[in-house]
């Protein structure tokens, strides 16, 4: 964590120096807006958010990191969540909070899925059930974090008291709901959006009498709907779900239970021979678990079914389930039954087909608003986050001038297909879990084992613990011609991060770590074989490339009079060991002068952690003889990898994404 640019100050150094438009101190997080607006008010903004679920919360804390983009949110409910419905965090995930510094606390919380059981029916007693099979949950060497479970709210709260300490002091207006939104392409703010007081209360709160309920205007740049699976935005453009109820119910409850089944605090896959299926996954605290029980099919024609359903019910289901185990419920947390489907939205922003290409969208809708489906896959709230982090550093880099308007095309692009595959996946576990037990016995009569189950859930390992994300070359992803020059940091997927050591400090780190949810690109120069503190080598080469020659990207694209990695952050990693290089006699690039008082950055350079047995560029596939420059997206995913030597295709790479500055 690097603070003091600027000069020393006392106090949380989690607390930027506030903008001269924000207020000096961060705002009490839990503090609701005023109950009553002013009638007829009108604002101007460059970005309005609605919502604050998974989605809003992580858009908003990447724009209030910027001083110069003013940015609106509002939440129908009268304050922050205080219990959420998801739970399930995937280790993606927690590397993307890592961004916003936040994955350790979220780990130290969180309760740790390290491993998954599966259990069916006994063999010598169909009415008992018996351990099938135990896996570790997530891959061995595909994060350094792990899949963990933590409430959806106290998520959101991390976020909140995120954006309360940035520079912009951003916090959320409580109790505003759209009533419409409308698009007017000739003004500067070509979005207008009406909105009303809802009152203090729940999501279900009904709106303030007439009297108190006045309208409220505000005109924007841009409009993102997070506002879930009823989204205003969404009705207000007219947009369509496409899909299926499956009429299949399934009951989730948090409870504090007595059991003497043993596996009561591993994630468990449980399939008996007549009562259907529990997914069984534990909660953080120690004590909680969280229950989905199948209760089975529904009348397709009777849809008031799932509502009749008790809690008395979903229990009573469980308890035949973990037969011959006894559960008793000592208290329920949360409850709800919901009816199994998949939903997509035929588009993510306000561009029908027919004028994509000709207009740029103003409107957008993420999470919930555009893709729903079962909550067993544990990738709703994973992938709405990864929808807004995906927008986020690409509004930021539009309204702040530095990329054209095109950019925000590549949002519904990449995410639309991204939102299929999570439809397509979700469909898949859904008809495991529900499938009734194979008889071995009786083959014809169909049926799932534990073990094919298992072997399902496996195959989709790399979902579940979301990394199966593959962006396809596009304007912000290039082609493959050079990946073999770095084969573990395939183009399009995440950056994987690995061990490293700092040169300057000798600090050992996880290089993923040093990038921040900024909205920077990362240009990553893994050096050759060759002497770094040659004048002649590649690595100074390029760097004399990147400081000094016109058609640096670097150069090109950073504002005046910005700090020199404003735009992009260069870091190099050098094959020797740490002390084998002396800090005086590399590049000057990779030492920086920033802030107001011309400070030396001097956490530019790494070096192979060599004590770690295989260093990063033999776990990365990194190409020792000719290294390689890996470009990463501000979203962490590589966009290209790229000869040292290859000045022009990295400067033509750059030019079709940004704008130049001088």
């Amino acid at each position: 964590m690097q603070f003091y640019l600027d000069g020393f100050r006392p106090g949380d150094p989690e607390i930027r120096p506030a903008a001269p438009t924000a207020d000096r101190e961060p705002a009490e997080v839990a503090s609701p807006a005023p109950d009553t607006h002013p009638a007829n008010s009108a604002e101007t903004v460059d970005v309005l958010i609605v919502g604050t679920g998974p989605a809003g919360t992580v858009l908003a804390a990447q724009l209030a990191e910027f001083p110069d983009i003013t940015t609106k949110v509002i939440e129908r409910r009268g304050g922050p969540l205080e219990l959420g419905h998801a739970d399930g965090v995937a280790c993606r995930t927690v590397e993307m909070f890592d961004a916003f510094g936040l994955a350790d606390r979220l780990i130290r919380e969180a309760y740790w899925v390290n491993e998954t059981t599966f259990w069916g029916p006994d063999p010598a007693d169909a009415s008992h059930i018996v351990r099938t099979g135990r896996i570790d949950d997530v891959e061995e060497g595909l994060s350094e974090y792990p899949h963990v479970i933590v409430n959806q709210a106290r998520m959101q709260d991390f976020l909140l008291e995120h954006m309360a300490k940035s520079p912009t002091r951003l916090t959320p207006d409580y109790g505003l709901e759209v009533q419409s939104v409308d698009i007017d392409e000739t003004s500067d703010h070509p979005v207008t959006v009406t909105v009303l007081p809802t009152g203090t209360g729940d999501e279900e709160a009904s709106p303030q009498s007439t009297e108190t309920a006045a309208p409220t205007t505000v005109r924007a740049k841009y409009v993102v709907g997070c506002d879930g699976a009823r989204s205003a935005v969404r009705r207000s453009l007219g947009i369509e779900m496409t899909g299926d109820a499956r009429n299949h119910a399934w009951g989730v409850m948090d409870v504090f239970a007595v059991t003497d089944f043993p596996d009561i605090r591993l994630k468990s896959a449980i399939q008996s021979a007549t009562g259907g299926s529990v997914l069984l996954i534990p909660r953080e605290g120690g004590y909680m678990v969280r229950l989905y029980v199948d209760l089975g099919d529904l009348d397709p024609t009777d849809p008031a079914a799932r509502g009749r359903f008790t809690s008395d019910e979903i229990i009573a289901a469980a308890q035949r389930i973990f037969h011959p185990y006894t559960l008793e419920i000592k208290d329920i947390a949360w409850w709800s039954v919901y009816e199994v489907g998949q939903r997509i939205a035929e588009r993510f922003d306000d561009v029908v087909e027919a004028d994509r290409g000709t207009r740029h969208p103003r409107v957008f809708i993420t999470g919930d608003a555009c893709h729903t489906h079962s909550a067993k896959a544990g990738q709703g709230m994973n992938v709405s986050m990864q929808d807004a982090f995906n927008l986020g550093w690409k509004l930021a880099s539009v309204l702040r001038g530095l990329s054209p308007e095109s950019l925000l095309d590549t949002y519904a692009e990449e995410r639309h297909a991204i939102a299929q595959e999570l439809i397509d996946f979700d469909l898949t576990w859904s008809e495991a879990m529900a499938a009734k037990p194979a008889d071995p016995n009786a083959p014809e009569a169909g049926g799932m084992s534990s073990q094919e189950r298992q072997e399902i859930f496996t195959a989709g390992g790399r979902f579940t613990a979301g990394f199966a994300t593959d962006y396809p070359p596009n304007m912000i992803t290039g082609t493959d011609e050079h990946e073999h020059l770095a084969t573990g940091f395939p183009i399009g997927e995440r950056f994987h991060s690995a061990p490293v050591i700092r040169l300057a400090d000798a600090k050992p780190l996880e290089l993923g770590h040093e990038a921040s949810a900024d909205g920077r690109w990362r240009l990553y120069l893994f050096a050759d074989s060759a002497d770094p503190q040659s004048p002649d080598s590649p690595i100074a080469e390029l760097c004399r490339f990147l400081a000094e020659d016109p058609n640096s990207p670097v150069l090109r694209h950073t504002p005046a009079g910005a700090d020199p990695d404003a735009v992009f952050d260069v870091r190099a990693v050098f094959q020797q060991g740490h002390r084998d290089l002396a800090l005086e006699r590399m590049p000057d690039f990779l030492l920086p002068h920033k802030g107001r008082l011309g400070l030396v950055d001097y956490e530019k350079m790494f070096c192979a952690d060599l004590a770690a047995g295989t260093d990063i560029f033999t776990r990365r596939g990194i190409d020792r003889g000719r290294g390689a420059i890996v470009v990463v997206r501000p979203d962490q995913y590589v966009a290209h990898v790229l000869p040292l030597d290859a000045y022009a295709q990295l400067a033509e790479f750059f030019t079709a994404i940004m704008c130049p500055q001088r």
